[in-house]
Parts: C-alpha cells; sequence; structure tokens
C-alpha cells in the first residue's frame, strides 16, 4: 500500500490542527509520526482513516491497482490511543469476536490468533479475562488485535506504552515481522530509542506544521546539531587551558582527563585536533553522533526560538 498526502490542511473552530502537511508513505515502509501533544499527528491519522476529511489538500491511497481517499477499513490495522478491548472477556473471545468483525472465517481467526500468541507468550493465559492481565500484557493484546486479519496498513498509536524494556524489544521485533510480511506501518510513539531502531522514513511536526521530514539520515543533515567529540588526554587539563587553545569552542568537561568538544558548523574536525595535539597528548578521539531524541529536543527548541522571534 501507498499512500501520498499533498498539502492537506484541517481546522476545528479557530485551532489550526494540520497546516499544508505533505509527506509520501512507500508500501512496507515503517513511518513514524513524532511530535507533543497538540502537534497535530492524532488528526492526520483520523483523516488517512476517513474519520474526517481535510479541509484542502489530498489523501491519496493505492493498493492493488485500486484508489482511494482514504485507507478502507477491510485494509486496516488500528491500535488507537484510546484502547477499546472487552475486560470482562477473555483473550481469546476478544481476538475472536474481532477477527470475525475482520471478516475471518473462525478456524482462520484461531490460526492467526495462536500464531501471535505464541509470539508474544500468552498462549497458556489465552482464556484469562483480559482484566486480569498486566497493563504490559493487555497492551501486547491490542497489538494482536491489530494485525489478527493481516491488514495491508497498520496504524500503532503509543505501541510502546505501558512496556517494560524488554516488552518493548519485543514489540519492535513483531513491528519489524510485519514489515517482512509486506505490511506498511504508520507508527506514533515517544519512545525515540524505539522509533530510530525501525522507521525507514519520519515526520517531525509540532503545532500542526512539518519541522523535520525524511529519513534519520536525511533529519540529522536538516537539524544540523552540534558536531561533538570526546577526548581523552594522558595528563589533566582544565577546561580554561582548552579553551585558551580551541577559542570559541563549547568544552564539556567530563572528567579530569576527557572533555567533549561541541563544533559550530564552520569549526572544522582536524583543525580542532591539529591545535590540541600541539598542547597534548591524546589517548582517544571519539566522534559522537546525535541519536534521535538529541535531535527531535534539537528541533523542537529551534521552532520554540522561531515562534517567538
Amino acid at each position: 500500500m501507498q499512500l501520498i498526502v499533498t498539502a492537506i490542511n484541517k481546522d476545528y473552530a479557530n485551532i489550526s490542527a494540520v497546516r499544508n502537511v505533505s509527506f509520501q508513505i512507500n508500501s512496507g515502509d515503517i513511518f513514524a509520526l513524532l511530535g507533543p501533544n497538540g502537534a497535530g499527528k492524532s488528526s492526520i491519522i483520523r483523516m488517512l482513516v476517513g474519520m474526517t476529511r481535510p479541509d484542502s489538500g489530498s489523501i491519496m491511497v493505492s493498493y492493488q491497482h485500486e484508489h482511494y481517499d482514504h485507507v478502507p477499513r477491510r485494509l486496516l490495522g488500528y491500535l488507537p490511543e484510546d484502547r477499546g478491548l472487552y475486560p470482562d472477556k477473555s483473550i481469546e473471545k476478544n481476538l475472536l469476536y474481532l477477527a470475525q468483525l475482520h471478516g475471518l472465517s473462525k478456524p482462520k481467526a484461531l490460526q492467526e490468533m495462536a500464531h501471535w500468541l505464541d509470539i508474544f507468550e500468552l498462549t497458556d493465559r489465552r482464556h484469562e479475562d483480559l482484566k486480569q492481565l498486566s497493563k504490559g500484557n493487555q497492551q501486547k493484546v491490542q497489538l494482536i488485535a491489530a494485525v489478527l486479519h493481516r491488514p495491508a496498513l497498520v496504524i500503532l498509536d503509543e505501541p510502546f506504552s505501558g512496556l517494560d524494556p524488554l516488552n518493548q524489544e519485543k514489540v519492535v521485533e513483531f513491528l519489524k515481522a510485519l514489515k517482512a510480511q509486506g505490511m506498511t506501518v504508520i507508527l506514533s510513539a515517544h519512545q525515540m530509542a524505539m522509533v530510530e531502531k525501525l522507521a525507514d522514513h519520519m515526520l517531525l511536526m509540532a503545532q500542526g506544521r512539518v519541522i523535520l521530514a525524511g529519513t534519520l539520515a536525511t533529519i540529522k543533515q536538516q537539524a544540523a546539531p552540534q558536531r561533538q567529540i570526546q577526548i581523552s588526554c594522558t595528563e589533566p587539563v582544565t577546561i580554561g587551558q582548552l579553551q585558551q587553545w580551541l577559542p570559541g569552542l563549547s568544552i564539556e568537561q567530563q572528567h579530569a582527563t576527557r572533555f567533549l568538544l561541541k563544533l559550530n558548523a564552520e569549526q572544522r574536525v582536524s583543525a580542532t585536533l591539529q591545535q590540541l595535539l600541539q598542547h597534548l597528548e591524546l589517548t582517544q578521539v571519539e566522534m559522537q553522533t546525535a541519536d534521535l531524541h538529541q535531535l527531535y529536543l534539537s528541533a523542537m527548541a529551534q521552532h520554540q526560538l522561531t515562534e517567538q522571534a
């Protein structure tokens, strides 16, 4: 399934929820929608699934030579922010009911259920009521419910919510398995480390607008955070000495012999190290690469400064 979103806008009363947003999701991609609460992510999801329409712009969904202006329900697996299973029913009854709503026969539903329950290690608990499960295990059942019918597109709103680190990693493997099976995934999450492991492309939003978009490598170029070098030297040295040798450089001391040098766009790594080597013997030099969490914070801070200007 391919989605092409072109210049969509959506207003609610006097609030501009989505402003001139465009992006493309290719078949088999894992696409991340990122941003703080109120950024417009949920509004975009509602438009993609046909719960509401854009005020302007267009959405084109292509699947097996057919075209739609939103994702048809039969092709969609959806984990909403507000979960919707039945707490007084067993795992099996919940999943069987939802699978049959999507048109699966009972034998096929039981087959799919067995597959996913085994992956999430819930097979022995299939007859327990949902309310007896931990929040993390309830989340696993919700994820299974979203994919039982093998949809072409899966939209997951905060799939890591309520999960400990071990189970977060299981969800990462679950999403990789969906991709391997050819499903397209749209992911909205606040756990940047998990998103960084998964997303082929991502869209960072704030106040309804796109702040950054592209692959992780592209976003790193767009965000242009400070390049950072961690150095270790043989003898203790002070920040004052380093600042004297490297005027204009931002320096953070981590240990008596270990420092973090932060370079701006004009400062060259090679020239900086050559200058240092005139005064110090270095035992270690390591380039520090900004992760998605740092890029996110940097982009949001820059956006706030722009809004205040």
